[in-house]
């Protein structure tokens, strides 16, 4: 295996724990970021500065980069950087999902109709424009709904609505978020879009995949114990093995192959998030990624390597190895934004990891930064890893270790 090149955006959680995992194997990595390395001269073909929110530009400088340090290999780690991927991987004529695959994950008006196209449960759905009026739009649409921006990820911008009223203030939300500069570069061209679908009730889970010729390896599967019912859709708790019953389990497992081959994904990470209810199995997101933030820490697979290593080395054409994952229970909390103002402090971390099964605490926003809750936030304040036996272990220790924390935000 030659060079693999690595897209890292600046923002992204993911660069350390894909960097560490690069450490491990064989493998010559070059990083892509969205800015110039302060040493980048002193290491010539080993970083490549970037524009993501341009990406036809971003593929030319990748085949100029590629016409002096052969690539062969191009991986996206994140929201940000997986299409510029495929972009590259289809000019360079190297093995990836199709461009046309990778968009339709990350545009959800193009994911809901080619699902809907395949006969999956699917919610109507419908596409305004920011410019349209929020009033009329809102006399279109049924009630429960919900609206979120095309391409942003994370629950960013993602409001229930359930009356008219509600749904006009959270149109003209929406439209203030994708107003915002560094909003509208991230969104890109469908920053002027809003998708309003029908609101799908049911429990949530995540599945964490990875697919090899269209064939669909599930590495785990994550309940969300807190019911996400809005009127916005914060993450907290993912606990895995889940404790579903088998048959549930094997019917989002297919659900999930289902609406990867209907997109036309193949290879790689696969993330997808879903809804369980009477009338089915219903793919709420599928990202052609691995899991976002830190969460990945909490899964190791095979002699204990991580997500990161098992990711890289399909990508750099290296045997996985072993996929099952270690037993135990794992799981994570994202430490949720409870307001807008400067965060002071977070203090009760060393307490929180006295917790049994507690593995870690990780605050991730430095104090006297300003934070800002969803729907309009992108960040969470920090992760909380735990490990046990079984799930329902996990999930206590994971809420009684938040129970010891105590946030401080002034105005």
């Amino acid at each position: 295996m030659g060079r693999l090149l690595l897209l890292l955006p600046t923002e992204t959680y993911r660069a350390h724990d894909f960097m560490e995992a690069a450490g491990a194997l064989d493998v010559d990595v070059a990083v892509g970021s969205d800015r110039p390395q302060a040493l980048a001269d002193l290491t010539p073909g080993k970083t490549l500065a970037l524009s993501f929110p341009t990406p036809d530009a971003a593929v030319r400088d990748i085949l100029a980069f590629a016409e002096t340090y052969p690539l062969d290999a191009i991986l996206g780690v994140d929201d940000d950087s997986v299409l510029l991927a495929a972009m590259a991987s289809e000019a360079l004529g190297l093995s990836h999902n199709s461009t046309a695959s990778v968009r339709a994950s990350r545009y959800k008006h193009v994911m809901r109709q080619m699902l809907a196209d395949t006969g999956l449960p699917s919610p109507r759905f419908r596409l305004f424009s920011i410019q349209d009026d929020p009033a009329a739009a809102a006399r279109s649409v049924r009630f429960p709904c919900v609206l979120k921006p095309v391409s942003l990820s994370a629950s960013r911008g993602v409001i229930r609505a359930d009356s008219p009223d509600a749904f006009t203030g959270a149109f003209r939300r929406i439209v203030a978020l994708l107003s915002r500069p560094g909003v509208a570069t991230r969104a890109g061209e469908t920053a002027d879009r809003v998708l309003v679908e029908d609101y799908i009730p049911g429990e949530e889970v995540v599945l964490e995949g990875l697919l090899a010729g269209g064939a669909l390896t599930v590495l785990a599967l994550f309940d969300k114990p807190d019911p996400l019912e809005g009127p916005y859709f914060e993450e907290t708790l993912y606990v895995t093995p889940s404790r579903l019953p088998a048959d549930r389990q094997a019917a989002i497992r297919n659900t999930t192959g289902e609406a990867a081959r209907a997109l036309g994904l193949r290879e790689g990470p696969v993330h997808a998030e879903l809804r369980l209810n009477d009338a089915g199995v219903w793919i709420v997101e599928i990202a052609a990624r691995s899991i976002g933030g830190l969460c990945s820490r909490i899964l190791r697979f095979g002699a204990g390597i991580s997500l990161e290593e098992l990711i890289l080395r399909q990508a750099a054409g290296l045997h996985p190895g072993p996929m099952q994952r270690v037993e135990g229970a794992a799981g994570v909390m994202m430490l949720p934004v409870p307001k807008q103002g400067v965060l002071r402090s977070v203090r009760g971390t060393d307490a929180a990891k006295q917790v049994a099964g507690i593995r870690d605490v990780v605050i991730t926003i430095p104090p006297g930064q300003e934070v800002e809750p969803l729907p309009e936030g992108s960040r969470y304040l920090g992760f909380v890893f735990a490990h046990a036996d079984r799930p329902e272990e996990v999930e206590a220790a994971l809420r009684e270790a938040y129970r010891r924390l105590a946030v401080t935000i002034e105005p």
